[in-house]
Order: structure tokens, then sequence, then C-alpha cells
């Protein structure tokens, strides 16, 4: 099959020609791609990916009017030979034994824009060469725009001739592997060479040179049996045929599929739309989840985190604290008002703790106990749980990047925690109307118990020191009313503290409540900016990774 031949059957196989803008939209997409996953995936892995992009936006960006030819083979093939027979000129080396070709030569057909395209390709000005003057002729003029290489042979002695070799592979359109008679099954070539540019047959083409040397009988076995090897390395359909630059077969068909290669004007496209499906393959298995990952982290999951933070923290401490200062506080506005004092000589809980029970700008440090190692190690757990519970069903690395992530801050959760319970609005700052009411009701039955004990106090006076005895009032069966005013107002406040002691227990425990959910909202906000957050952040970026890869497919 002919380099013609196989330049037909691309286009029908494709139903249209590698669209440019379309190819760009591809690379833009894989380089989102690489936006979205480089800090969460091994470099190593992205490494060929940021190469194509380079390569493509590069190569793009230059001469689409010249297709970059590279004749590559191994030391005696005699790709030399065709070089310079394909050229019309000496302007290669040829070598039998040693390697001659150390540095690649050109030889451009149309020598206008086609500078920056070498430069970027790396060859010397002066292994340059042109055929400017003959493409008045009708021979050379079909080959307008062609850029023929050849490059240092891949099997060198040299290192830095197979180094040139290997860059040169990457950047250019299109590849002539030059193969002869004696190595054309050498295992290096297909293994190392051929085998690598399954993805790229569209640019591949293998000669069998130096087919004067043999019948052709000869020739055509040896061509079914490079076809059969080809077929093994994966490059089934590739143009295979006989070449020579000495005699027959000539180069005829290499010619002419050379002219069609530069007519098309395709190769420069087709060679990176296989680098792009190249990419896109070996990138493939980082996404390989068929299901879009969920950004949101199930609530139970951040529930139980929460939890295990919250004991950590010293959330039931706080909570049980603010239940004992509720009733503190309670019975120093609701008891005996000339007894509260020795209420305020007992410490507040809260206050014990370094906490105020409301929000303020700047909380100080707590005096809660440092954690144990029991709930050290439940925080621990529960942070993997939701590592684990977000990276189900995701390819690696994304599970090791989501479990990274998830312990990326928390190094700064006890100082949050602490200041999270440090800051919390408990509810037990502000007295509730309820308590002014009653204290109040309490102060007017200590005036009402003050006044008869006065009033008592001043006849047990006057009757001392002689005086006239100052009766007063009386209620009733004769009952003194200073008698029954500090009776009454004592009995009264009395009767007030029993009744609101179980409303002051059961308010208490309401407070207790109220704190703990006040708590839990708190360290619940913790939670999700130290750890669910950071996790959230690389399930986002799995997504927008898996998409723009669907988008570069």
């Amino acid at each position: 099959m002919s380099l013609v031949e196989r330049i037909k059957q691309v286009v029908p196989r494709q139903q249209r020609p590698v669209d440019a803008d379309l190819l760009h939209t591809r690379v833009e997409a894989l380089r989102r791609f690489v936006a979205a996953a480089e800090n969460h995936v091994p470099e190593d892995q992205l490494v060929a990916a940021r190469t194509v992009i380079d390569r493509a936006g590069e190569r793009l960006a230059l001469s689409r009017a010249h297709t970059v030819v590279a004749l590559a083979g191994a030391t005696g093939s005699g790709k030399s030979s065709l070089f310079n027979a394909l050229a019309g000129f000496q302007l290669s080396r040829v070598g039998v034994r040693r390697p001659t070709t150390g540095v690649a030569h050109a030889c451009v057909w149309g020598e206008a824009g086609a500078a920056p395209l070498l430069d970027w390709l790396g060859v010397p000005p002066n292994r340059r060469f042109t055929r400017e003057s003959a493409l008045d002729g009708n021979d050379e003029a079909a080959l307008r725009g062609l850029v023929l290489l050849d490059l240092p042979d891949f099997d060198s002695i040299e290192a830095r001739h197979r180094l040139e070799v290997d860059r040169l592979l990457r950047l250019v359109d299109l590849v002539i592997w030059v193969l002869d008679p004696q190595k054309y099954a050498d295992r290096v070539v297909h293994q190392q060479y051929l085998a690598q540019f399954q993805r790229h047959r569209d640019v591949t083409v293998v000669v069998l040179n130096q087919a004067d040397r043999l019948s052709r009988a000869d020739a055509e076995r040896l061509v079914v049996d490079l076809r059969r090897l080809l077929d093994a390395d994966g490059l089934a359909g590739v143009p295979t045929f006989p070449t020579s630059a000495k005699g027959q077969p000539g180069l005829a068909t290499l010619r002419s599929g050379l002219e069609r290669a530069v007519a098309a004007r395709a190769a420069a496209l087709l060679r990176l739309n296989g680098d792009v499906n190249q990419a896109v393959a070996d990138l493939q298995p980082l996404v390989a989840s068929g299901a879009k990952a969920s950004a949101a982290v199930p609530r139970a999951t951040v529930d139980n985190l929460a939890h295990a933070l919250g004991e950590a923290a010293g959330a039931p401490i706080v909570a049980a604290a603010t239940e004992r200062t509720y009733r503190h506080r309670a019975t120093g506005t609701l008891g005996w008002p000339f007894l509260r004092w020795m209420r305020r000589m007992r410490p507040d809980p809260l206050r014990r703790l370094h906490l105020e029970g409301g929000p303020v700008a700047r909380p100080e440090a707590t005096s809660l106990p440092e954690s144990t190692a029991a709930q050290k190690a439940a925080v621990t757990l529960a942070s993997r749980e939701v590592a684990a519970v977000a990276s189900e069903g995701l390819p690696e690395p994304w599970p090791a990047a989501i479990a990274a992530a998830s312990r990326s801050r928390v190094d700064d959760v006890p100082d949050a925690l602490d200041v999270a319970v440090a800051s919390a609005d408990l509810g037990v700052v502000t007295k509730p109307l309820w308590w002014r009411l009653v204290g109040a009701l309490q102060w007017l039955g200590a005036a009402t118990a003050l006044a008869g004990l006065v009033w008592l106090a001043v006849r047990a006076l006057f009757a001392l020191l002689g005086l006239p005895s100052l009766d007063g009032p009386t209620v009733g069966a004769g009952i003194p009313l200073a008698t029954l005013l500090l009776g009454g107002g004592l009995l009264f406040g009395v009767l007030l503290a029993v009744v609101m002691r179980p409303l002051v227990v059961i308010a208490a425990r309401h407070a207790r409540a109220r704190a703990e959910r006040r708590l839990r909202e708190s360290i619940a906000a913790v939670a999700n900016t130290h750890i669910v957050v950071p996790v959230q952040e690389v399930l986002r970026s799995y997504d927008d990774a898996r998409e723009a890869l669907a988008a570069a497919a």
C-alpha cells in the first residue's frame, strides 16, 4: 500500500481532516486538565501532557505551510542516501559501518517562513539547505513546503546522537522509518521506537531500503515479513514498501507519497492530533470513574467528625458548666436578696474555664483540659472516614490526594477549636425577663419583711427604754400587722424560692441543650473549614479534570 493510498484512507476513517480549531480546543481542554490536577496528581504523570501542550502550542503557532518529514534509521540503513537522492544533492555524508550523521540535516523546498520552524526544530543554520531555485521546475514544485530531515542514527554509539533522535521524533510531522534487509527485524527498532508510534500510525511510513540488492521475490517476501512485525507492533495498515536510492524499485512511490503529504498540509495536524490522543489515553486511568464525584460530603459523616472534635475540644464539659452557671446565676437573681452575696462568693463555673458564655471579639485561651489520647484517636478516625467516604470509587491517586487534603490543616484545628468554644454564644449572658420579674417579687417580699422587722425593732427599743408602747394595728385575731409583715414577707420569699427551684432546673437543662447545639454549630464550622472544605476542593478539581479530559478526548 502506497503512502498515497494511506492518505486517501485517513480521510474516510476520520470522516474529515483534522480541524485546526478543534485541535486547538482539545489542547486547551488538556491544559485545563493539567491545571485542575497539578496539585493532586504526581508531576511525573503530567509531564507528557505538559510536553504535548507546549509542543502543540508552539507547532500551531509556526508555519502550517510546511510539512516536516524525518528520515529515521539505524547505521547503514541508507537513509542519508535516500535524503541525498530526494534532495538531488550530496548534502549528508553517507557511511556504512559507523554513524556519520551526528546532527540533523534539513532540506527545504520553499524557504519562505521556514526559518522559525527550523529554529524550533533546532537544526543548525549550517545544516540547512534549500531547493528554492529548482521550484520553478514541474518535478520540484510539487514538493513546495516540504522540510526533509536526515536524523542521526538511533543506534549510534554516541549517546548525544540518540538523544537528538528522540527529541526530533517528538517534534516532526511525519516519520519515514528506513530499514535495511539485514536489520529490518532488529528488536531495538521495533520495541524502543516503532511500537511507541501506535497512536501516530497516520504519520508513520516504513520503507525497506536497499531493495536493489534483492530479487523481486525476496523483496516481496521481506516486505510481507516486515508487515507482520509491524502488525505485532500495533502499526497495522502503516504504508510499507521497498525503496532504493540506486536502482529498482527506486523512489517513485516514496516521492509520490511525499508530494501527497505536502499537498494535503495535514501531516502536522495529524501528528499533533495523535499526540493529544496519546496524552488523553495515558491520562484516562486518572479519571477512570464513570460517575461524577460529589463535592458534598454526606451530612452523617460530617456530624461524626464534628462530634469527635467536640469531644476533643471539651464541649461536654462546657455544656455541663453552662448548666451549672445558669443555676448559679439564676439563684443569684432569684434568691433571697439579703443572702445573694453568699452566692456571689462561689465561683462561676464558666468563668473558672475562662469562658464568658457569649460572643467576644478577642476570646481568651480557655482552661479546658487537654484532649485525651482516645479523643485524639477518635478525631483521626473521623477525619479518615471523611476522606474515605469522599474518595469512594475514585481512581488513584485521587484518594491519596483527598486523604492528604483532610490532613492539610490538622495542625490548626486545636487552636481553632479553642477559639470556637471560647467565642460561642452559650445564651447565659443576658438575664431572662422572667428572672427580673421574679427578682422584683423577691425584693417586694424582702421589703415587706424588712418593714415588719423594723417596726417590731422600734417597738422593742421603746419597751427597752421604758418609753410608752407603740401599739400598731392588728389583723384578724389581734395579730400585729408588723408581725404579719415580717412573717408574710419571709414566707413569701421561701415559697417563691421553692416554686422557682424546679423551674430553674428545667431552664438550666434547656440552657445546656442550647449550649450543646451552639457548640456543635461552632465546632462543625471548624470541621468544615479545616477538614471538609479542603476535601471538597480536591473533589471539585477531580470533576474539573474529568470534564476537561472528556472535552480533550
